[in-house]
């Protein structure tokens, strides 16, 4: 409260001039309580709109995901052979351990059934918590196991909607981060609504439900959006400390739920790496989310039974490095422009040669191979050489590991998300350019500001850390088309929070000088609300046609060949066939495989290239002998993959098998002059004449109009 008193010494025509000032101030301090009061009530009215909102479009969004999965395969009439056929390739075997524990008679028993497991790759005995990422399989056991909810929700309910439950958070998170950045709930709203009319390109949940990015992409959203929080200046110590413990348990949640997770951080890392260099993030900071990361993967590390791969990660290798360069050069951040460019590129050369080198010595320690194939896969999708690799072309000729379509971005600009997303971007990237290079310029100003012309500008930490984000996933998603989900979920965060910022429109009217308050707060609500309503007239009849459209599941051919198995063949038999049909089989039928789609172990992938062996040309005897070193009772051959059509010359299976064989390739085309003529005809093809060299090893015992199942003789 500011006193009134009487100066001493002072002309009366000055005591009555400084009175009446005085007597204005305490007038407007009367008023002060009131006006702080209706600004108190306007943020929490306008968080409690914004949080109720947040929560509704989440649930809706998870609504209308579970509605489509719904009504695509009439899950609810269908019987649970066809419901469990539906979990296609490596999705059905995630789902397999959760029937298995929820089968075995105690908790205990079925954490042994994993810890010791003997059935997913016969004749070896693995540790199935240490290879794969299914601790959300045995934490959603033990929770159907405990509630009260057995009598009223089948347990293939309870996944699926629990995975459609995590789709409400993931949007949720999305909102939230677009909201932090522009400062207004509306940015959030048309965040999620872009997510929602984009869903080919955000989303595949409702076809693909038990993959790991489903389970895991919610999570890493959270921990976008309390990074972005935790990057504001001037936080409280009680806000810090509880927003570093949601990122801890995100990054943890996020690591734990998925074997990519390493390569997804190494990204983040980078993020923090480049924007630490250029002075645009607080190192303190910085050094809190390098810790967290290592923490957090030496955690899951530790659950995972010390995973070699996690150890052996270029993560946690590159952390290190740039934890330990910054000790060594204490002074990086001080000079001349030129100066501290010359700093910065010994900086990079010093942190890559360390993460190079320890992360050499590692895998050398630990002897490791599993990912190995990523970076051949890598090496030959980006030039460095052509492979015969038989894992590196099989990754190449996928679809989903290939460039990102040109349609995509059609896609992406009916909605206006890929314009707006433009649009944004390219304001945001000057402003950093110019405060990165203010930044270098002169290290004693203040951090993150920087000049565009005769104007000041300024980027915010946290928009600073979601730009440089958004452009590195944007350079994976164009690479690697699978990775396109991380990045566009965060394109419409990124776009939407753009629209709605103060600072971004700030910018562009001094830029083109029409800059006036007014106009600023007409255009950051004007403009994403049109869009809002754009977006409702034309999507919105779609959608309720979209969910008005009643299909059906049909696979007779794979529940027929899932009923002879399960009642024709002993429980402990052995079947070998392709990764993606044996992961329904183990699903479907508890039978022992072979080989499996989960491809992270280097001896998996040797003998899954073996068992492939039944697609190309070689002898009955070889197959018989290949088949039977893995303890094969029964074999598999698919007309699909025997007599492909999905891809061109060169990328079909059978292909993919000459070329490691050192044999050319059938049909006309040209062929590598060191390639062969083969000795033997096709294996999967030349079984089926009945020829005596073949029924001496191979007895068909069950066939249809896709499927052929063959019974090995035990002969040697």
């Amino acid at each position: 409260m500011i006193s009134i008193r009487q100066r001493k010494g002072i002309k009366t025509t000055e005591v009555s001039e400084d009175y009446a000032v005085q007597e204005e101030n305490v007038k407007l301090e009367n008023k002060l309580p009131s006006s702080c009061t209706s600004g108190r009530l306007w943020k929490i009215l306008s968080f409690t709109i914004g949080g109720t909102v947040a929560l509704c479009i989440g649930l809706l969004t998870s609504v209308y995901l579970a509605t489509l999965h719904e009504n695509d395969l009439w899950f609810s009439n269908i019987k649970e052979v066809e419901r469990e056929i539906s979990f296609r390739t490596e999705c059905g075997l995630y789902y397999s351990y959760y029937k298995q524990m929820l089968q075995a008679p105690t908790l205990m028993q079925g954490f042994r059934g994993l810890i010791y497991d003997n059935k997913t790759e016969s004749m070896r005995t693995i540790n199935l918590l240490q290879r794969m990422n299914i601790y959300q399989e045995v934490f959603l056991s033990i929770l159907y196991r405990v509630l009260p909810i057995q009598k009223y929700l089948e347990p293939v309910y309870f996944y699926i909607y629990t995975l459609f439950g995590l789709q409400a958070i993931y949007v949720a998170a999305l909102y939230v981060t677009s909201w932090l950045l522009s400062g207004t709930w509306l940015s959030g709203l048309l965040a999620a609504f872009w997510y929602v009319t984009n869903r080919i390109d955000t989303t595949r949940v409702e076809f693909t439900i038990p993959l790991r990015e489903n389970w895991a992409l919610p999570f890493f959203a959270i921990q976008i959006a309390a990074i972005t929080y935790f990057l504001r200046p001037n936080l409280q110590p009680l806000s810090q400390r509880l927003t570093l413990l949601a990122i801890f348990i995100s990054t943890f949640l996020f690591s734990l739920t998925w074997q990519f997770n390493q390569f997804m951080m190494l990204m983040q890392a980078l993020v923090l790496f480049i924007l630490d260099s250029l002075d645009m993030l607080p190192a303190v900071k910085v050094t809190w989310l390098y810790g967290i990361q290592l923490t957090g993967l030496l955690l899951v590390c530790i659950l995972q039974f010390f995973n070699s791969m996690i150890l052996g990660s270029l993560l946690i290798s590159f952390n290190f490095s740039v934890l330990i360069a910054r000790k060594l050069q204490k002074n990086l951040k001080t000079g001349s422009f030129l100066n501290r460019l010359g700093k910065l590129l010994l900086h990079l050369f010093v942190v890559l040669c360390l993460t190079l080198f320890l992360n050499n010595i590692i895998k050398k320690i630990l002897n490791l191979k599993s990912d190995e194939h990523i970076f051949k896969f890598l090496k030959a999708k980006f030039g460095f050489g052509a492979t015969r690799d038989f894992d590196a072309n099989l990754y190449l000729c996928e679809e989903a590991f290939g460039l990102l379509p040109f349609n995509t971005f059609e896609r992406l600009s009916d909605t206006l998300l890929f314009y707006a997303y433009i649009f944004v971007l390219s304001i945001t990237v000057i402003a950093a350019l110019a405060v990165a290079f203010h930044n270098l310029s002169d290290s004693t100003n203040q951090q993150s500001m920087g000049k565009v012309g005769k104007y000041t500008i300024g980027l915010k930490p946290e928009t600073a850390y979601n730009l440089t984000h958004t452009i590195l996933f944007g350079f994976l998603a164009l690479s690697t088309m699978r990775m396109k989900y991380l990045w566009t979920s965060h394109m419409c965060v990124f776009a939407s929070f753009g629209l709605c910022s103060p600072e971004i429109w700030e910018l562009l009217l001094k830029l083109i000088h029409l800059y006036n308050p007014k106009r600023i707060c007409i255009m950051r609500y004007s403009i994403p609300i049109l869009i809002l309503l754009y977006l409702c007239c034309k999507f919105w009849p779609g959608m309720m046609e979209e969910l008005s459209e009643l299909r059906e599941f049909y696979d007779p051919d794979t529940v027929e060949l899932m009923n002879w198995i399960n009642s024709n063949t002993p429980r402990k038999a052995v079947f070998a066939g392709s990764m993606q049909l044996l992961a329904g089989v183990k699903l479907c039928t508890g039978r022992t495989l072979t080989n499996h789609p989960h491809y992270e172990d280097n001896s998996l992938r040797e003998r899954t290239k073996a068992v492939y062996q039944i697609y190309a040309k070689r002898s009955p005897e070889d197959v018989h002998a290949l088949l039977r070193s893995f303890g094969a009772d029964y074999v598999i051959l698919e007309d699909s993959i025997c007599y492909e059509r999905r891809h061109r010359r060169g990328c079909r299976l059978r292909d993919l098998l000459d070329v490691a064989n050192g044999h050319m390739m059938d049909g006309p085309g040209e062929n590598d002059p060191d390639l062969k003529l083969a000795g033997h005809p096709r294996f999967c093809e030349e079984i089926k004449r009945n020829l005596p060299p073949y029924t001496a090893y191979f007895t068909r015992v069950f066939q249809n109009k896709t499927f052929h199942v063959y019974k090995l003789s035990r002969n040697k």
